[in-house]
Formats: structure tokens, sequence, C-alpha cells
């Protein structure tokens, strides 16, 4: 395909990258609803808080730790074919996934997955940065940010309606028509593309980035299971995993082609960008772990009903994202971050003055003023990012802003999920003393658990339900606190490093002048008569 053909088609181009995409955010929109129907032992498959924390973990962190591999590997062999070939992984992983029968078989599919969604998302962005030209870069990236907004809404409300008529597994199978489409319509209409001088992979690299992680988010569910914080259990892999991640680093910094370019956060604009993502997904991960069993478990809602109050944080983002560029052209990318993440703050905030019967239209709004949040600060962000390399190193950038996003979420679900474990355990306590001993501690472990052990004991444990839910509302208002004290202080670092808006160089000026100067004389030329509008508004 040449590249006049490859710019007639470039939106047509970028549809079907939105698509891969989508599978992929549907997933994770899909699994958040169904996660008190598969911790349930009879109508799932009993999944343990823990249990469901790794289901989420097991996929973001492959997701992140070998997205830049693929990058790598798609920049050397083509984009294309590790899109398509990751789709396909998709799938799969999504049908296995479907049809596990224990929490073990589905951490170990969702793993499945990972592998197939890092194999999917560098890809995206690579081929974007490729296809259009810089005037245009960022409209399109605004507009593949927004299938994010599409998928969320999507994803809840056809989970909802899966698990009002079928089983849980079903939930899986809508991955699987629209992987299927996202291949067929890859092979035959997005254009191969490859780095002409590509890195080598990093095989050192991403298996200590996998093992850093890994330890450090198993040390801090097993806090939130029950392990005293300061024992061997907890403090052993976290802080062996932060060892391992300070190794990783270091020997990032020393060679050639590594897996994580540490040395790119030597750009301003590219750490801020960077962190501010991280931040952004560190809250929305861990709003939409425990929203889910807030608005289940303590509030009596179907999973439909669950799924479609995920529609204002889905329009809110679907609306915001493309007006970030204009926004960003005026006021700068400084600004449009800041005040992104600061609605993200109110947001994460308003979840701390919930009750048990507090209004369903707060909870739409709040759901709302995040997804705006995000669809301001999101696109902002990762254009900044790509901006800040050279095109054919956009595999790079797009690693490493989906590196952030995932790793913010599964270090979100493992830190908020451990506290609000731990809190509700602590707050139940006194009330599960009349339990036999034996029953305590899984009462203890979630929401689900003591409820699936109230309904067993019949009405000898209907005392149960109400501390329950009382307990549950206080620990997610401490959770909610600290996670907006942490995008607080992240608003600030952004609002500190975030370079503001840039003024031309002089060269700049000169160019621009001397490109509109040649613009004017071909319309001349060509008998156009009349005066350019974008010459008079320059």
């Amino acid at each position: 395909m040449d590249t006049s053909a490859i710019q007639r088609r470039r939106w047509i181009i970028l549809g079907v990258l939105v698509v891969g995409l989508l599978a992929i955010v549907i997933d994770n929109t899909v699994l958040n609803v169904a996660l008190k129907t598969i911790a349930s032992p009879k109508t799932g498959i009993g999944a343990s808080q823990s249990s469901l924390e790794w289901a989420i973990n097991s996929y973001t962190l492959v997701f992140a730790g070998l997205l830049f591999t693929f990058g790598v590997i798609g920049d050397r062999i083509g984009r294309k074919r590790v899109l398509i070939a990751g789709l396909i992984l998709f799938g799969i992983g999504s049908l296995l996934s479907a049809y596990s029968h224990s929490p073990d078989q589905l951490i170990a599919a969702r793993a499945a997955m990972g592998l197939g969604g890092a194999a999917v998302m560098p890809q995206t962005l690579s081929i974007i940065a490729n296809v259009f030209e810089a005037k245009e870069r960022a409209r399109a990236i605004g507009i593949w940010t927004s299938a994010v907004g599409i998928g969320v809404a999507i994803g809840p409300v056809l989970g909802g309606l899966l698990l009002t008529h079928f089983w849980w597994g079903s939930v899986f199978l809508i991955n699987v028509p629209v992987t299927i489409a996202g291949a067929i319509a890859a092979l035959f209409l997005v254009p191969e593309s490859r780095n002409p001088a590509p890195g080598r992979i990093d095989f050192v690299g991403v298996l200590g980035s996998i093992i850093g992680l890994v330890l450090v988010v198993f040390g801090v569910v097993q806090g939130g299971d029950g392990e005293p914080w300061l024992s061997a259990g907890v403090l052993g892999p976290v802080l062996g995993g932060l060892v391992v991640l300070g190794l990783f680093a270091w020997y990032e910094s020393r060679i050639e082609h590594p897996s994580l370019d540490v040395r790119l956060f030597k750009d301003r604009r590219l750490s801020a960008s960077v962190g501010s993502i991280a931040l952004l997904f560190f809250g929305m991960g861990g709003v939409y772990f425990f929203s889910s069993f807030y608005l289940q478990n303590v509030r009596g809602y179907s999973p439909l009903f669950t799924g479609m109050l995920a529609i204002p944080f889905a329009l809110a983002q679907f609306l915001m994202a493309p007006r970030s560029a204009p926004l960003v052209s005026r006021l700068g990318a400084r600004w449009v971050t800041v005040a992104g993440m600061l609605m993200n703050v109110v947001a994460i905030g308003g979840w701390a003055f919930l009750d048990q019967s507090a209004p369903v239209w707060i909870i739409a709004v709040l759901f709302f003023v995040q997804g705006a949040g995000l669809g301001l600060a999101i696109p902002t962000a990762t254009a900044t990012v790509m901006q800040a390399l050279p095109r054919e190193r956009a595999g790079a950038g797009s690693a490493l802003t989906n590196t952030a996003r995932q790793v913010a979420v599964a270090l979100s679900v493992a830190v908020l999920g451990s506290i609000l474990a731990e809190s509700y355990r602590s707050t139940l306590s006194p009330t599960l003393t009349a339990l036999p001993a034996a029953t305590r501690s899984a009462a203890g472990s979630s929401i689900t658990a003591t409820q699936a052990i109230a309904a067993h004991l019949g009405s000898a444990g209907q005392f149960l339900l109400a501390p329950a839910d009382a307990a549950f509302v206080d620990a997610m208002r401490i959770t909610t606190a600290i996670a907006a004290g942490i995008a607080l202080l992240g608003t600030f670092a952004v609002l500190r490093w975030m370079p503001g808006k840039r003024r031309p160089t002089l060269e700049e000026i000169e160019i621009l002048v001397a490109e509109e100067i040649a613009a004017a004389e071909r319309d001349l030329s060509a008998g156009v008569v009349g005066e350019r509008p974008e010459l008079s508004e320059r």
C-alpha cells in the first residue's frame, strides 16, 4: 500500500485499531461488574477477595511486563503481524477464562489474556504515529482514547445483561467476536510498518520487571489477606521486589536496548506525563474494584444496573477526550492535565461521603466527573509523551504509557484492595466473635464471604448483615480518603514539574510563515481566489 493510499484511508485504519482496543477495554470493565458473581460459591467459583485481586493483577502484571518487549517485536517483525497475533491470543485467553472451573484456572487464563493484550496495545499507538502526520496525531490519539469511554460504557452493560441471563463465564465470551472482527479487518486494511533500526529484546529486563512487580504485589495482597503487615510474609516479598526493581532500573540504564529505557525520564515533559497517567489509573482502578462490591453487595443493585452506572463515566470521557487537543493548544498541556487530575481527586474523594442510602444520582455524578477528568488528562498526557519522542521511537512511547496504566492498576487493586480488606476485617471483628472460631477468618475476608456465611446460617446469621454493610462503607471511606490524598499530591507534582505552554521559537515562526507563503502561492497558481481563513486567523 503506497503512502497516498494510506493517507486516504487513515481514518478507516484508526477505526480498525479502535476495534482492537475495544476488546481489551471491554474485558477489563466486564470483569469489575462480574466480581460479586465470580466470588459467590453458588453462582460463581467461590473466589476470595485475594483471588479476585490476582485475577485482575495476573492480567495487568503480564501486560505491563511484556509491553516493551512486544513493542520491540512489532518494530522488528512488523506491527500489523504482532497486532493480529495479539488479537487471536486475547480471544483464546477469553475462551479459557469463560470456562475456568476454579480461581487458579481463571488467574492463569487471565495471564494468557494479558499476553495477548501486551501484543496489541503498543502496536495501536505505533501505527497511529506512523499513519498520521503531526498536525492530526493529537486528534487521532484523542479519538483512540475515546474508545476507552465506549468500551467502559459497552462492557458493563453487556456484562450485566449476560449475568442476568447466563452464567458468569459468558462475560468473557463477548471478547471473542470483537477480536475476530479486529483481526480480519487488520489483515486487509492496516498497513505493515517496522522500525528501520529496531532494538534487541531485553530478556533479563523483562524477567526482572515481572519478578519485581509480582513480589511487591504479592506482599501487599498478603497483608490485605490477613498476614501481619510487619511479618516476613509481607515485608519479605515487598522489600525483595523493590530490590529487584531497583536492580532492574540500574541495569536498564546501562544497556543499549533496554526493555524500559529509564533514560527517557530525563525529559521533564515525558516524566510528568507518564506520572499523571499512572496516578489517574491508580485512582480509577481502585474505584472500579470497590464500587462493584458497594453497589451490588451493600446497595443490592443488579449487575445490569451496576453496569449502567458506568455509562456516565464513559459518556464524560467520550465527550471530553476529543476536546482535549483544542484546549491544549489554547492553555497548554500542564493546565489541561492538572484540571483533569483535580476532577479525578474530587470524584475519588466524593466516595468517602457516601453511606448505605446515598442517592444513586450522586454516584452517577461522581462517575461522570471522574470520566471527564480522565477524558481531559489522558489524551493530553499521552500525546505529550508521543510528541516528546521521535517517530521511530513510537513503540517505546506507546509501551511506556501503557505500562504506566497497567502497573498503576495492579498496584491500585493490590494497595487499595488490601487497605479495604484490612479496614473491613478490623471494623467487623467485634461482630464476628459470635461465630465459631473456625468460621471467623473466612467471614471477615470480604463482604461477599460474610453474606455467604450469613445465608448459610439462615435466620441465625442475619445479625451479620447490617454490621457487614456498615463495616464495608467505613472501609470504603478510609480507602477513598487515602486514594484521594495520593491523587492530590500527584496533582501538585504535575503542576510543579510539567512544563507549561511553550512559545514558538523564532526559527519555528519563520518556518511557519514560509509554509503559509508557499501554500498561498500554490492556491494562487491553482486559480483560488479569496483570503485563506487560516492565514487571517494566524
